[in-house]
């Protein structure tokens, strides 16, 4: 497993949003954690990025023990997030979105933005890069246009590319359709479906539309009331009655 939780407890006052969740994400899969309206997985993908700390358990990538780190180191461990909102630097382009997000930019040297031959190639890389996970997007021919141009889906498209420039090992994503009519919702999760098989990055993906999501996991669990109440493949959460009852109520 490249990712695994272990027993994680996170209160808010009274509130316990987690209460002894142990999840596991296996290499280059899709896992998927649902749940009706306040079972707990924001606040799941909030600790697991570094967001909160725990106040119980562990969160365990790749072997590393990364419980309560900053995000900006977690980031730089290799799991990366996106939002439910997409943070876009509307004012920059999509190229220019796609360029800021890449892992040890020259342009953060002062001394080598000073000297074009120490960063010149690097630039020239790094915006073929981007092109490559654009394409794989089908946001290339966009490139040039203002973030602020795009419409919602493609906003949420461009995070998750921006969040692949980065490299993730694992890919975190806090309900990358929501909002969104079910057509372009299945599109988003189709390109997502083949970054996963191109690039072989393991992807968690957040989400309450069940109906919609559910078809192209590999592993899926099941949250209510800050816990795990089922898990297994789509076919056999779909079966558990303790599932109908979550959504459904009863």
């Amino acid at each position: 497993m490249v990712l695994a939780t272990k027993n994680l407890v996170k209160c808010f006052g009274g509130l316990r949003a987690l209460d002894g969740v142990s999840i596991s994400v296996a290499d280059k899969s899709i896992t998927l954690v649902i749940g009706p309206n306040g079972s707990g997985k924001s606040t799941l993908i909030n600790v697991i990025s570094g967001i909160y700390r725990p106040d119980e358990g562990k969160v365990v990538f790749r072997g590393r023990d990364i419980t309560g780190l900053p995000p900006y180191e977690v980031y730089r461990a290799g799991v990366v997030r996106t939002f439910q909102v997409p943070l876009l630097f509307r004012k920059l382009t999509v190229l220019e979105n796609m360029l800021v997000a890449a892992r040890g930019n020259p342009g953060e040297s002062l001394l080598n933005s000073l000297l074009r031959r120490a960063w010149a190639r690097r630039e020239e890389e790094l915006a073929e890069k981007a092109f490559r996970i654009l394409e794989l997007l089908n946001l290339d021919h966009l490139w040039d246009k203002p973030a602020s141009e795009l419409s919602g889906g493609q906003m949420k498209l461009l995070e998750v590319g921006r969040a692949l420039m980065a490299d993730p090992r694992v890919l975190l994503m806090d309900e990358p359709i929501a909002g969104v009519n079910p057509r372009l919702a299945h599109e988003i999760l189709e390109h997502l479906t083949e970054l996963r098989r191109k690039l072989g990055v393991a992807m968690m993906i957040v989400e309450h539309r069940l109906d919609i999501a559910l078809p192209y996991a590999d592993h899926v669990y099941v949250m209510n009331r800050g816990r795990v109440i089922s898990q297994g493949s789509p076919d056999e959460v779909l079966e558990d009655r303790e599932v109908v009852r979550a959504y459904l109520g009863g």
